[in-house]
């Protein structure tokens, strides 16, 4: 008998790419795609995806972190990689040896960049970052002008780019427009730019930067191209991704429970009535949180059956007495299709108290990832 895998997340490439293909086409043909796979590409796997997205006409990539730099780079070298996070002084010749680019948002990394670029023989490429309102990291707007004169004084560093980052572009479209003007306001004081530098501030939340026109010539993109609608005022709106992933496990085990059983640990649900129940072969040791206990839903045979009790690390309870027939092996489905009925990532994310987010990227390493290529 064929072993069959008892959870894991089918990844579309086919739709990846369509995505990809229909935001092109929904943008300025100037403007540059940016794509963002930091996180393991957002949970669906960084090799797979980003070699797809090569093929598919991405211009450049967005990762977090150095580990992340060097597998984008081993998949090809003709595409920048930008690194969003810090760079750490123990890592700093990895942006020599692997042609990186970084972000920049103090006058000390300005100094550090510098000297690795002159003590290497080599322009380092930058970006700079500008806080506008989201507080984390980028060099307050106030302070923009006075750390560019320093990038572009600076003889060993290249200054290739300009962004910063929406904080509430999903929630608070007043507050964002108000972040966008104030980037816009902040790049016109810094005088003439070097020739290609790119300019974005908007990512997969909100793509409106361009319905207006305005300096922007890039955009960075991340969970649209996954399938995850932007939000409802977006110009990208009427957009509507495939969805890139879904997650799956397995009945392990069906029977009958009779009315007042305890199900699971800390006897968080009774059942109020003769309940048949499955137990599913996957739990939060795959990336399905407590918080989904008694709260979310689950797909099989093409009917929606609730969560019974906490979910444990290698299993979880359902209540499986609405389907005529349930067996042994029946694939269950957290996130996806099963018939009519779906459940996207929004709703699963929901029912956990997460977003969509935090749900792909908690898959955890021990769920295999099966790709579809066509």
């Amino acid at each position: 008998m064929q072993e069959t895998h008892r959870c894991w997340a089918e990844i579309d490439l086919a739709a990846l790419e369509r995505n990809l293909r229909r935001i092109r086409m929904m943008l300025p043909a100037h403007v540059r795609y940016v794509a963002v796979v930091k996180a393991n590409a957002y949970g669906h796997g960084l090799p797979h995806t980003v070699a797809r997205l090569m093929q598919c006409g991405a211009d450049m990539f967005a990762v977090a972190n150095i580990h992340e730099a060097r597998a984008v780079r081993e998949l090809g070298g003709g595409w920048p990689v930008l690194l969003l996070s810090p760079v750490l002084p123990s890592e700093e010749t990895a942006l020599v040896h692997h042609n990186l680019i970084a972000t920049v948002s103090s006058a000390q990394e300005v100094a550090r960049f510098n000297a690795l670029g002159q003590a290497h023989g080599k322009k380092i490429a930058v970006h700079m970052k500008v806080d506008t309102g989201m507080g984390r990291l980028l060099v307050p707007h106030a302070q923009a002008q006075g750390l560019w004169e320093q990038i572009t004084a600076a003889p060993w560093l290249s200054p290739q780019g300009i962004y910063t980052h929406f904080s509430s572009a999903e929630s608070d479209p007043a507050f964002t427009e108000n972040q966008r003007a104030l980037f816009v306001e902040t790049v016109k004081k810094l005088g003439p730019l070097p020739p290609e530098c790119l300019l974005h501030a908007d990512n997969s939340a909100g793509i409106d930067s361009f319905a207006a026109g305005g300096p922007f010539n890039a955009v960075r993109v991340g969970l649209l191209q996954f399938g995850v609608p932007p939000h409802k005022s977006s110009l990208l709106a009427q957009l509507q991704p495939s969805p890139v992933l879904s997650f799956h496990t397995r009945v392990g085990l069906v029977k009958n429970l009779p009315k007042g059983t305890g199900v699971s640990y800390g006897r968080t649900r009774i059942l109020e009535k003769d309940t048949r129940i499955a137990v599913l072969t996957a739990g939060y040791g795959d990336g399905i949180p407590t918080a989904a206990s008694n709260k979310a839903q689950v797909l099989i045979r093409g009917k929606r059956c609730p969560v019974l009790g906490r979910v444990t690390m290698d299993q979880m309870i359902v209540d499986s007495s609405a389907l005529e027939k349930i067996e042994v092996g029946d694939v269950a489905t957290l996130i996806g299709s099963q018939g009519d009925q779906t459940i996207d990532v929004s709703e699963f994310s929901k029912c956990c108290g997460a977003i969509s987010w935090e749900s792909f990227c908690a898959i955890t390493s021990r769920v295999p990832r099966i790709y579809k290529t066509a």
